[in-house]
């Protein structure tokens, strides 16, 4: 069981979406902010497509999925990857699986 949580930049506006709990197949989705591109990005980490795939047991080695730079990190949903700005939590959330 999962959720699918909203952020926005109070100074921007720049909106996104971040994934807490585990998928159907055990899977997690880790937000990754790059800073090339100015977005976050969604990596799936383990679950049991790592088991048959071992570079998706974690984020170390990862690409970010729209530029592939490899310079992304984790996203520690308080920081607008576009300006710097402070990103809050907009209340929206929806079950996700």
């Amino acid at each position: 069981m999962s959720w699918k949580k909203t952020y926005r930049c109070t100074a921007c506006g720049y909106e996104a979406d971040d994934y807490e709990g585990r998928g159907l197949f055990r899977q997690e989705i880790t937000s990754v902010s790059c800073p090339q591109c100015k977005t976050i990005q969604h990596l799936v980490v383990g679950g049991i497509i790592s088991d048959v795939a071992p570079s998706f047991r974690s984020e170390v080695g990862r690409l970010c999925l729209r530029c592939g730079s490899d310079a992304i990190r984790i996203w520690d949903k308080k920081t607008c990857p576009v300006c710097g700005g402070k990103m809050e939590f907009t209340g929206k959330q929806e079950f996700w699986t």
